[in-house]
C-alpha cells in the first residue's frame, strides 16, 4: 500500500506547562491520541480535539505549538528514548532471564501502567497507514536500536561472536509473543478477558513470557551445540 508521506516539522516540546494547567494538557493528549488514532492526522482538527478535551483551542498553541506539535507529543508520551529502554535489558552482568524480563517490561510498559494500550496501538497503525514521517523516525531512532541490542544480548548468551540471521529471526519471534498482547487485545478480551484485566494480570503474563522466551533461546543454543 502506497500512502503519501509528508514529514511533520520538528517542534520543541521543552516548554514547561503551568502547574494549574497540567490536567488540561493531559486531557488534550488523551483526546488527541484517541482522535488521531480513530481518524488520522489530516482528518482531525484542533477544534475537535479541544472540544473533546474540554479545553480552549488556544491551549493547544500554548502547550504544543500547533497540531503537528501535539501529534508528536502523543508519540513522545508512549515512546521512551532507545537508550533508556535498552538500559533495562542490556547489562553485561544480567542473566539471560533478567535481560528477557527487562526487555518485556519496557516493551509492555503501557499495559503495566494500566494505560489504554488499544488507543496507543491504533495511533501507531494510523501512522503506518497514513505516514507523516514519525513512524519511520520511530523505527530508526528507537525500534532498530532496541532490536540490535536484543540481538546482541542473544548472541552473547548463545556464545556467538557475531549475530547471524538465526539470531535476528529469534529476536523477531521473541518480540512477536509480546506484540500479541497489544495488537490482539480484542481477541484476548473476547476469549480470556481476565488475562489482561489488571496490571497485576499483565505482570503475571510477563513472567510467563520470560519463561517462554528463555526456553526458545535454550532450544536455539542446543541446536548450535549439536551442529
Amino acid at each position: 500500500m502506497n500512502a503519501k508521506s509528508s514529514s511533520l516539522p520538528v517542534h520543541d516540546d521543552s516548554r514547561k506547562p503551568r502547574s494549574d494547567g497540567e490536567q488540561s494538557r493531559i486531557r488534550l493528549l488523551q483526546a488527541a491520541t484517541r482522535l488521531f488514532g480513530n481518524h488520522g492526522y489530516s482528518r482531525t482538527s484542533t477544534r475537535e480535539i479541544a472540544r473533546a478535551a474540554g479545553a480552549n483551542v488556544a491551549a493547544i498553541s500554548y502547550y504544543f505549538g500547533d497540531k503537528a506539535g501535539l501529534y508528536q507529543a502523543c508519540f513522545a508520551t508512549m515512546c521512551e528514548p532507545a537508550p533508556d529502554n535498552i538500559a533495562q535489558f542490556d547489562q553485561p552482568h544480567y542473566t539471560l532471564r533478567q535481560s528477557l524480563d527487562g526487555y518485556y517490561r519496557q516493551l509492555l510498559a503501557p499495559l503495566l501502567a494500566g494505560e489504554d494500550a488499544q488507543q496507543l496501538v491504533r495511533l501507531f497503525y494510523r501512522e503506518m497507514l497514513e505516514p507523516t514521517g514519525l513512524w519511520e523516525r520511530e523505527i530508526h531512532n528507537n525500534i532498530k536500536p532496541e532490536h540490535l541490542a536484543l540481538v546482541g544480548v542473544l548472541s552473547r548468551h548463545l556464545g556467538l561472536a557475531q549475530p547471524d540471521d538465526r539470531v535476528h529471526r529469534l529476536a523477531y519471534a521473541l518480540v512477536g509473543m509480546a506484540i500479541q498482547m497489544l495488537v490482539g487485545r480484542d481477541i484476548i478480551h473476547t476469549i480470556t478477558p481476565h488475562l489482561l484485566a489488571t496490571p497485576q494480570a499483565v505482570a503475571e503474563w510477563l513472567q510467563y513470557l520470560g519463561g517462554y522466551a528463555e526456553a526458545l533461546v535454550q532450544a536455539e543454543k542446543n541446536k548450535l551445540q549439536q551442529g
